[in-house]
């Protein structure tokens, strides 16, 4: 029997991401959908307007959006949440108190102590910290979340490097598609022929959630990987895929050809290993001159593992390389459903 699922915030980008990935998940069967008030009532396909290549599932088209409140989507036992920030921060504890799982593509509680902020390739034993949250805010249900979109092919790549080398400090530049923006996101005279080389809050949260995510479980807390992080944030004219431009300092230094291949051979933790959603492999590793590129490689893996490529030495640091992660898949909706996954198989669920 699949588990019941709602998604909070369906009718956006990151909404119709979750829509798409659901309806024909194993695991998963979405029982509700919500929206904004000026959408409850109308049927999905009525209220939609759909953006993604693929056909809107006819299963979810004829639902009726609801109010985005615990009573009225009691059958669900998984939230997943699309919403901006300031209502997540509202709306997500309401779930918990009643018991729901809300997995939160949102970043209202990613850096909060008791909250664990997963990618299950990278941390997910950090799940644990579940028992903490529960036991200090005294709810049945709980909040996961998954990071900024940047944030995670970057934490994949520095992840088989700490493990295997140690990592000091990394210099990393983004170039962000549009997508990340939402929709309908970035005004086209303001980004055609153009970038644009500010994305409000970004940088702060490319520089924490990788040290949060590197850092090891102790007792009741995470406790930050030491490595420092400086990051440029830019907004560029690709729809979807973002790219990472890295320099990271080492504990020891290394030829480019064993960083490629202890990047190529990273595995997932046992217990996120063979999740549904688990990339396959986590990393791909490219070694031609000119690649990876959003519009050849986001889609790799399912659009889920990360993609690797120009690793060389770097004059300053020991390495320097390129990173490409699918904003919407696996920085967003992706990672949430992975999350769930994660949590039905560390619940025994599944």
């Amino acid at each position: 029997m699949k588990i019941p699922v709602a998604v909070l915030g369906a009718t956006g980008m990151v909404g119709q991401r979750f829509v798409a990935l659901l309806a024909d998940h194993p695991w998963f069967e979405i029982v509700a959908v919500a929206a904004s008030e000026r959408s409850v009532g109308k049927s999905y396909a009525e209220a939609v307007h759909w953006l993604l290549a693929e056909p809107l599932p006819e299963a979810i088209a004829g639902m009726r959006l609801l109010d985005p409140l615990p009573e009225k989507m009691a059958a669900a036992q998984i939230v997943f949440s699309a919403l901006p920030a300031d209502q997540a921060r509202m709306l997500e504890p309401e779930f918990a108190r009643a018991g729901k799982i809300v997995c939160s593509n949102a970043s209202a509680f990613r850096m909060e102590t008791d909250v664990p902020l997963l990618m299950p390739e990278v941390n997910a034993g950090h799940i644990a910290l579940i028992e903490v949250q529960r036991r200090n805010r005294g709810w049945e249900g709980a909040i996961l979340t998954n990071p900024n979109c940047t944030s995670s092919g970057l934490t994949v790549a520095l992840k088989a490097l700490d493990q295997a080398l140690g990592v000091r400090r990394a210099f990393v530049v983004s170039m962000q598609a549009l997508s990340g923006a939402g929709y309908p996101g970035v005004a086209s005279l303001d980004i055609l022929d153009n970038l644009i080389p500010y994305i409000p809050g970004e940088e702060a949260k490319v520089e924490s959630e990788p040290r949060k995510m590197l850092g090891r479980l102790e007792g009741d807390t995470i406790l930050s990987a030491p490595l420092r992080l400086s990051a440029h944030t830019n907004r560029v004219p690709v729809r979807e895929g973002h790219t990472v431009c890295v320099s990271v300092e080492l504990e020891q230094e290394v030829e480019a050809e064993i960083a490629s291949a202890i990047l190529e051979q990273y595995q997932a933790p046992p217990l996120a290993r063979d999740l549904p959603s688990a990339p396959q492999p986590p990393i791909i590793v490219r070694r031609e001159a000119d690649r990876p590129q959003p519009y050849l490689d986001r889609m790799s893996g399912r659009g889920m593992s990360t993609v690797v490529g120009r690793v060389r030495p770097d004059p300053l640091f020991h390495l320097k390389f390129v990173v490409l992660s699918h904003n919407t898949l696996r920085g967003a909706a992706g990672g949430s459903i992975y999350n769930a996954e994660l949590f039905a198989r560390y619940a025994g669920w599944k």
